[in-house]
């Protein structure tokens, strides 16, 4: 969990303790009698170490008399839900509804810091470079296959790259171009498609070559929109970051990465090399009777 979400956890035990003592439940074991509770999940509630339900606060909230909070502070448990997103409660229905739970998102920002170290940001994607992300991912988290209505709600996204005047920073580890998504024609097709937002008037796309000395680790990937929201993802969940002490820590981190990097003619070097990789034939093994 992220220390905002544990700080805001901890601020809405803080409150339910509030309560419980106004309401005069000397302690938390008093409380849990009157709730047919285990006292250790009050201590866990009033203490941040456990996550209120929208059920405990109603409850909590009536046995101390304090149904007026009821609305605000589920509102604060849904946002504490928010900041940590499991990717298969997010996924139970398929990629769609997450794809499209972006896009109000990328019509509102500004200003794009993204950093992926190891693959191909979305945006920039090939639809059928996309359809084998969402494929690997259907296989991994075992949600319904909705590959096709996935991949077009994030092409839905490539449109903000030509209206407005939205400022794109990217920048790619090069391992991102030679990460094998799909085969070689997938990633022919894709690192062409590289080559072509390269020439976009408000794309800034820089890679960060293997060798390059690095001012910072390179940790993981992020998305930044602006300076209000920076989107992580790990394996097992989405992080939502707000909190400005935090934000400011990516862009700190993105500017350190961004020293690394090589745009211009450079990157293009370095993504025409993929590509010819990509088109190197497999050599069989000898073997010992030739």
């Amino acid at each position: 969990m992220s220390k905002q979400a544990q700080e805001a956890r901890e601020a809405l035990g803080a409150r339910l303790r509030g309560f419980r003592k106004d309401a005069g439940f000397g302690s938390g074991r008093a409380l849990a009698r009157a709730l047919d509770w285990q006292e250790s999940k009050v201590s866990r509630l009033e203490n941040g170490k456990q996550n209120a339900s929208e059920d405990d606060i109603r409850v909590w909230c009536g046995i101390t008399g304090q149904e007026g909070h009821v609305p605000d502070l589920i509102a604060t448990v849904r946002h504490i839900d928010e900041l940590w997103l499991e990717w298969r409660r997010q996924l139970q229905t398929g990629a769609e509804v997450r794809q499209k739970k972006s896009i109000p998102i990328y019509a509102k920002t500004k200003v794009f810091r993204i950093w992926n170290p190891s693959m191909v940001w979305g945006t920039f994607q090939t639809a059928e470079y996309a359809a084998e992300v969402f494929q690997q991912a259907v296989g991994f988290y075992e949600f319904p296959d909705d590959v096709e209505a996935a991949v077009g709600k994030r092409l839905e996204r490539q449109r903000y790259l030509y209206e407005g005047k939205r400022v794109y920073n990217v920048l790619l580890g090069e391992q991102a171009l030679y990460s094998n998504v799909g085969g070689a024609d997938v990633m022919k097709a894709q690192l062409d498609r590289l080559m072509a937002v390269m020439g976009l008037p408000r794309v800034s796309l820089g890679v960060v070559p293997a060798g390059a000395r690095t001012a910072i680790w390179l940790g993981h990937s992020f998305s930044m929109f602006d300076d209000r929201l920076v989107l992580v993802e790990t394996f097992s969940a989405e992080l939502s970051v707000t909190q400005p002490r935090e934000i400011e820590l990516y862009h700190k981190a993105f500017g350190l990465l961004r020293q690394s990097a090589v745009y211009g003619e450079a990157a293009r070097g370095l993504i025409l090399a993929a590509s010819r990789r990509f088109d190197r034939p497999r050599v069989r093994p000898a073997s010992r009777s030739d």
